[in-house]
Parts: C-alpha cells; structure tokens; sequence
C-alpha cells in the first residue's frame, strides 16, 4: 500500500483591505502558490499561525498578535499609510507592489490628463457649456513644457511616454537621475527652477516626511500664470487650500485631481463646484491581481527561503 504525501504549505497569509476584492486576489496568489492558505481578518483563529501580511491600511495594532510574521506586503506601490505608522514589528520586512502593469496604467492617466491639458480640451469643455463654437489653435507639443516631480518606478515611465509624445520634459526628484529625452533636474536647490518652467506640472513624489507640505502657496504661486496641475500622488504633498485659491483666481489654469488631504473629498469641499478641476477618486494606478501576484509570490518563497527580497521598503526613507 503506497500514500501519497501532501506538498508542504508555504504558510498562511491574512488579508486586509477594504477596497479590494479579498477572493480576486486568493485566487491570483493560490494560481501560483496553491498550497498558500488565504484567510481574510475575522478568519483568523490564532494570529500565531499567520506568516504573511497582504494589506491596505490596517488598523492601528494589527500586526501585534502574530509573533511568526516573516513578511507585511502593501497592497499598491504607495506606503505611506505603512511607513508613518508607530506600531509595526521592527524585524519584519516591508514589501511594495512592483508591477510594470501598475506603471502602464499610471502613464496612461498621466498621458491622458496633460495631453488634455496641453490641447487646451477644458477650454473646450467650457465652450460646450455655453453652447459656443470656440476655436483656440492647437499649440506645439514641443513649446508645452511638462514638469514631473518625482522620476521613481512610476514617474519615469509617464516621463517617458511623454516625451514621447513631443512635449518638451522637464523632470525633479531628490537624487539625480537620468531618463533619455527628459531634461533631469536633482536635488531641492532645482526645484524652484523646474516649477518656474513648468506650463504643465505633474506631481508622483512619494508622501516622506521629506515631501509632506513640499508644495506650499509660495512654491505653488512660482508656476506661469494660467499653468495646469495634475496630482497622481497624494494631497499631502500639496497645500490643498493655497491650490484652490489658485484656481478661483486663475494663477493655476485648470487642474486634474486625482489626490486629495481627506479622502473621499468632502461634498461640501469648493474643489468639487470649481469648472477648470477634474476630480477622480484616486484611481491613476491600482494593484491588478492577477500580474502583481507573481511578484508577491516571489517574494513569499524568498524570505522563506532567507532570500533577498525585490521592491523592499527602506523605513528610513520612507518608501
């Protein structure tokens, strides 16, 4: 008489989120892990038999009660709500999200709202409004001068496929970088100079404690008069009050919102009335299950195994 022996289980893996679909993502990580137990929050029995963390903004204290945590994963490419939290175990590794789908998606949105932008559509969209037949001439892309701050993972692929479309690429961030066709600036002595050229300025600067507040109303009052914004990364970055004052008195053209200080934006806020702002509720890039599961399995077998691991969160930078 013969048995058979089971594959041993990597462990098992608690899910939190309450913005993601918990069954999507067990089967994305079960197709390539199908030994992985995969239980949401309230399944949990002893937190002692957790292994792994998949989540997005857990509670204050969650991860406390589960002594065998060999590894937390944050549910998208943005950790700020993990890296400003007092409560997390100091021998666990932190992972974000790496996806090249995430990073297409992201330039996506960012190509669609400054070519809408830069062919001046809100003017037209007003036009419409009045049921006016207005005709602007389209610009040069190569006379529209971009700025994006922040050329990480997700920021130097939107500045490239937006060079790519012509514009004229101007690109900041803390350290020097260099990404073909994109005029690279490095360093916060730059950023003045980089604002004051920008007829068009993106934000994807991770949220430290380094950006926090960096768009201030004077920094924000050194864009052209009549620039656009777009902000695909988070509000806290921005000076939420300086830039609506900006828009109502026209300093700041027209604006594309994707991130806000409290998010859902209250109903009552003046951003919500304003005709030159276009607000989305925080969706220029999202964790896609099924390619970013790979990644996160990757990394399960990895620190199982006492591997190094990819995409690893540095506390002390923030991201």
């Amino acid at each position: 008489m013969t048995t058979s022996l089971a594959a041993p289980t990597l462990g098992t893996l608690v899910f939190y989120s309450e913005f993601d679909d918990f069954d999507t993502w067990k089967r994305a990580l079960q197709l390539h892990l199908p030994t992985l137990r995969v239980l949401r929050a309230h399944e949990v029995n002893d937190p002692n038999e957790i292994h792994f963390a998949l989540v997005w903004k857990p509670p204050k204290g969650y991860f406390q009660p589960m002594t065998q945590l060999k590894l937390i994963i944050n549910l998208g490419a943005g950790v700020d709500s993990l890296t400003s939290r007092d409560d997390l175990p100091a021998h666990v590794p932190i992972t974000r999200i790496s996806d090249p789908n995430m990073a297409r998606m992201m330039a996506g949105y960012v190509l669609f709202a400054t070519l809408r932008h830069a062919r001046d559509i809100p003017f037209f969209e007003a036009a419409q409004r009045r049921g006016e037949w207005a005709y602007l001439h389209p610009r040069n892309p190569e006379d529209i001068r971009v700025a994006v701050l922040g050329l990480g993972e997700l920021g130097a692929v939107a500045a490239s496929e937006l060079q790519r479309q012509g514009l004229t690429v101007l690109g900041w961030s803390r350290s020097p970088r260099q990404i073909e066709g994109v005029q690279c600036y490095a360093g916060l002595e730059a950023l003045d100079t980089v604002l004051s050229q920008a007829d068009i300025l993106v934000i994807m600067l991770p949220l430290t404690a380094d950006t926090q507040g960096l768009l201030g109303r004077a920094r924000l009052a050194r864009l052209p008069r009549g620039a656009a914004f777009i902000n695909v990364a988070r509000g806290a970055i921005v000076d939420q009050r300086a830039l609506t004052d900006l828009l109502q008195s026209g300093h700041i053209g027209s604006a594309t919102l994707d991130a806000f200080d409290r998010e859902p934006l209250p109903s009552d806020d003046p951003l919500w009335s304003m005709p030159n702002v276009l607000i989305t509720p925080h969706l220029a890039s999202v964790a896609i299950p099924n390619s970013a599961a790979r990644q996160i399995a990757d990394n399960m077998k990895r620190v199982s195994n006492g591997e190094g691991l990819t995409s690893q969160v540095d506390l002390r930078r923030g991201y």
